[in-house]
């Protein structure tokens, strides 16, 4: 009921179900992400002369398509990608690749380890005891991420030509945290300027934080509230720094994601469209900043 009441009084809610009753997926990308853009934000999407930032995403999906973004996106592939440009130590290691969960050899699997989709996001699936691990359960989970279409959604190209698969990694667990912030640099042009800090990631008590590069809080929200325990400035963080440039190789816009475990640095993902500029910013003048900051 709540939830009811909420999209009630939700003054979208009319494009919304207009929105949603629409058969969208033979529309072009352009129409589709005007039609989208208002139904997130309620905003127009100016594609002419756009100024905020989730506008210059939104161009950046349909006039900056190259192949190396696919490899990029895929979290097969990108392994390789960052191993040749910042060197195999921040790469999480690899454990094996197949096409369905019924091909997945769990015989030459260690006792832990996580198995992720390679092509969408959430596809993930944390094992910590191989002897208790539900395998039925996992391949339900692995197959229904393996026929999601990530594209479709919110038409980010990167991910279109991308061949579903499934990865298993090694599983990696910080001594100190049983849940491993995330820390995501906004790299403009090239340089990291602001560093999204997310706090029990994909938990009901998420919360995100945004500092810039000197680790100066911000007044700055999207999606999830500020955290009402601010992380003290990471011992890691220059380095961080550094990757996260040599990562980014001059791009208009990327998002290189990495974590800190044990005391070393290791590589996430990348992202080439935040939020995929459909997340609000609060206060609203932040969009506009962070939008003067990419040069089209």
């Amino acid at each position: 009921m709540n939830k009811l009441k909420k999209l009630i009084k939700d003054p979208l809610i009319i494009p919304k179900i207009i929105f949603l009753n629409r058969n969208t997926k033979n529309m072009s990308d352009e129409r589709y992400l005007r039609k989208y853009y208002y139904y997130r934000t309620g905003l127009k999407l100016d594609l002419d002369n756009p100024e905020r930032f989730n506008e210059k995403m939104q161009w950046l999906k349909l006039h900056d398509r190259k192949d190396v973004y696919t490899e990029m996106a895929d979290k097969f592939s990108v392994k390789e990608i960052v191993c040749k440009r910042a060197g195999a130590k921040y790469v999480i290691p690899l454990l094996g690749v197949w096409s369905s969960p019924e091909e997945i050899d769990y015989d030459n699997l260690p006792g832990s380890f996580v198995l992720k989709t390679t092509h969408d996001c959430g596809g993930v699936v944390v094992c910590k005891d191989k002897n208790s691990f539900d395998r039925r359960k996992a391949a339900e989970f692995l197959r229904s991420h393996l026929e999601n279409d990530y594209y479709e959604t919110c038409r980010e190209w990167p991910y279109k030509n991308i061949p579903p698969r499934i990865i298993a990694e090694k599983y990696m667990k910080d001594t100190d945290k049983d849940y491993l912030p995330v820390y995501k640099f906004f790299c403009f042009n090239g340089i990291p300027k602001i560093i999204q800090v997310i706090q029990n990631d994909k938990q009901p008590d998420e919360s995100i934080d945004y500092y810039d590069r000197n680790w100066n809080f911000l007044d700055l929200r999207q999606n999830f509230p500020n955290s009402s325990d601010h992380l003290p400035r990471p011992q890691k963080l220059d380095e961080m720094l550094d990757i996260a440039e040599l990562l980014a190789d001059g791009k208009n816009f990327i998002r290189v994601d990495l974590y800190v475990i044990n005391g070393d640095v290791y590589f996430s993902e990348f992202t080439f469209f935040s939020d995929a500029g459909f997340e609000r910013f609060y206060p609203d003048e932040w969009d506009y900043t962070l939008g003067k900051w990419i040069d089209l």
